[in-house]
């Protein structure tokens, strides 16, 4: 007979573990009033970021009828806010059909919420405020975007030349010069990000990272920088603890015709890149054109915070089953 290891990837003790740091979670927002939601899991739309892929999955036994595995609850949870259901969270289940890794389970805990009347600055203290609660950290420092740039590479990243990019990648022996891959520039603004920069970020108290390129805005708002070459960058900002991104958030966009717009853009960025199609999400922008208010939301992976928690390296050591034994 063969043999199977059927046990748990995480021990008993670690589990109750994770079972009080939902329990904390939670605790946190009840103290703020603020309401749980359940989303679905199953939508006909999905997140169309070229960055994210989502899971398909075949509903009908007489013909091809597709619906996505949620990457985020981020578009059923913007339709509550739209209909006037104040401040949510959402504390459950997302799927991205990425790699396995020690950081990665293509099924994992998200931790998502939302803030009507808020900016994304005042949505970072929170989110500070959760780390110090769970963690015990330090307050965060916050940092932008360019600052990090220009300290470990001295570009400016807003407003650098492709060719800038690909010699500070050279010079570092991450890619050879005869052999460059061929990626735009938000591209290469990603290699030297994950390679030289995100592995030092946080290493004594939480980093937050602000003001993204506008061409990474995804859902946020962008604004202009006035210099003397003014540039935009998007209201968007990442959590970063001992060289690990923690969480994902944004000064919402509110503009339906805009949101299109980027969503149209993520399709023709797909289709280049030969990325599966996806249905963009009506819903959504049905519920912005009624009327979105102003709005700061954020998305926070709990396995991740959990290993940081317990000083674990690898995230199947937090869940019940990893992907391997699932």
């Amino acid at each position: 007979m063969v043999s199977i290891d059927w046990q748990p990837s995480a021990s008993l003790s670690r589990l109750k573990e994770r079972a009080d740091f939902l329990r904390d979670i939670r605790h946190f927002f009840a103290k703020r009033e603020i309401m749980e939601v359940d989303t679905p899991l199953l939508c006909f739309g999905v997140a169309t970021d070229p960055g994210l892929q989502a899971f398909a999955v075949n509903v009908s036994a007489q013909k091809p009828s597709f619906r996505y595995l949620q990457t985020s609850p981020e578009y059923a949870m913007k339709r509550l806010v739209a209909a006037g259901s104040g401040p949510i969270y959402y504390l459950g289940k997302a799927f991205r059909a990425e790699e396995v890794g020690r950081k990665h389970n293509p099924e994992f805990t998200m931790l998502e919420w939302y803030r009507p009347a808020w900016d994304h600055l005042a949505l970072i203290a929170e989110v500070d405020e959760l780390m110090q609660e769970l963690l015990g950290t330090l307050p965060a420092q916050v940092v932008t975007y360019a600052d990090l740039f220009l300290h470990y590479f001295n570009i400016q990243p807003h407003l650098a030349e492709l060719s800038q990019l690909q010699a500070a990648a050279i010079a570092k022996q991450w890619v050879a010069a005869t052999d460059l891959p061929e990626l735009d520039k938000d591209g290469w603004l990603d290699l030297l990000m994950s390679h030289g920069i995100e592995p030092y970020l946080g290493q004594e108290r939480p980093l937050v990272v602000t003001d993204y390129p506008a061409s990474q805005a995804s859902l946020a708002k962008t604004r202009m920088i006035e210099q003397t070459v003014p540039f935009q960058v998007a209201e968007r900002f990442e959590f970063y603890f001992k060289g690990i991104e923690l969480a994902n958030g944004y000064h919402e966009l509110c503009c339906a015709k805009e949101q299109a717009a980027r969503f149209e853009e993520d399709l023709t960025k797909r289709k280049a890149f030969g990325l599966a199609e996806l249905p963009i999400d009506h819903y959504l922008l049905a519920a912005l054109q009624e009327g979105f208010p102003p709005c700061a939301g954020v998305a926070l992976g709990v396995d991740r915070l959990l290993m940081l928690k317990v000083n674990e390296k690898d995230i199947a050591k937090v869940l019940p089953f990893a992907w391997a034994g699932a």
